[in-house]
C-alpha cells in the first residue's frame, strides 16, 4: 500500500511489512500521535511533558527502549511501534479498535485522548486513528466500530500477525456479526515441543540401586568362580 507521501514512509513501511501490519494503519498512529488533525504524517520530536519519545511517542514510563537514544532514530521507533500494536493485535484477538485503543492507554475499551477535528467532531484516539487511515485511503465504508468492536473486511487484513502467519484474513468477525472467532496458535507457538521429561533419582533410591548392582555382580563372581571350578575339573 503506497504511503509515499507521508513523512518517514520508508521506516514505517518497513516495520509494518516486518509485524504484519497495513502500513497506512502505522502511518494513521504516526499522523495521530504527531501529526494532528489532518495530517499525514508524524514528526520525530520529544513530548508529552519530556516522556513521549519519537514519531510514535513511546512513553519512557511504561518502556525501557524509549530511555535509549534509539527512541528518536524513526526507523527504530516505528519498529517498535509496530511491535507493541502487533502484540495488542495478538492479544485482543485481531480486533483493531481494541489493539489501538491499548496503544493509547493500555485498556482495550478506554477512549484515550480525543481528538478536535477541524469539524468540530471530537474523537476518541482509536476512532481519530481510523479517521486518519482513511484520509491516508484505507477502506473506511465498513471499518471497524467503536461500540461494537466489529472488523470491516479490509481493516482485518491489518491483522495478519493476530491469527497467524499465512491465515486468510477474514477470520475475525466480518461487518454485521457480533461474534469473534478465536485466533488459531501462530506457527511458531503451534510448532513447539516440550522438551523430554527428566527423571529425579534421590540419594536414597541411588545407593539402593548400587547396593542392588553390588549384590549382582558378587552373586555373578560366585557363579564364575564355579565356572572356573568345572572347567578345571574337565581339563584335569
Amino acid at each position: 500500500m503506497d504511503i509515499s507521501g507521508v513523512r518517514y514512509a520508508p521506516q514505517i513501511e518497513a516495520a509494518a511489512t516486518a509485524h504484519g501490519l497495513d502500513p497506512k494503519l502505522l502511518a494513521a498512529v504516526a499522523a495521530q500521535e504527531t501529526g494532528g488533525p489532518g495530517a499525514s504524517s508524524g514528526q520525530n520530536i520529544v513530548g508529552d511533558g519530556g516522556h513521549g519519545h519519537g514519531v510514535f511517542q513511546i512513553d519512557d514510563r511504561s518502556w525501557d527502549f524509549a530511555k535509549t537514544p534509539a527512541a528518536m532514530d524513526p526507523g527504530q521507533n516505528a519498529d517498535m511501534a509496530a511491535s507493541i500494536l502487533a502484540d495488542n493485535l495478538h492479544r485482543y484477538g485481531g480486533d483493531v479498535h481494541a489493539a489501538l485503543s491499548a496503544y493509547n492507554t493500555g485498556s482495550p475499551t478506554a477512549t484515550g485522548t480525543t481528538t478536535r477535528w477541524g469539524d468540530g467532531t471530537t474523537l476518541g484516539y482509536a476512532d481519530s486513528v481510523m479517521r486518519h487511515y482513511g484520509d491516508l485511503g484505507g477502506d473506511t465504508a465498513s471499518q471497524l466500530l467503536a461500540d461494537r468492536g466489529e472488523t470491516s473486511q479490509s481493516v482485518n487484513s491489518l491483522a495478519t500477525y493476530a491469527s497467524g502467519a499465512g491465515q486468510a484474513a477474514g477470520s475475525v468477525a466480518s461487518p454485521g456479526s457480533s461474534a469473534v472467532q478465536e485466533p488459531e496458535m501462530p506457527p511458531l507457538m503451534a510448532s513447539f515441543t516440550p522438551a523430554p521429561a527428566i527423571q529425579y533419582t534421590s540419594p536414597g533410591q541411588q545407593a539402593a540401586t548400587n547396593a542392588g548392582a553390588e549384590g549382582d555382580k558378587a552373586l555373578g563372581d560366585l557363579v564364575d568362580a564355579s565356572d572356573d571350578s568345572s572347567d578345571s575339573g574337565d581339563d584335569g
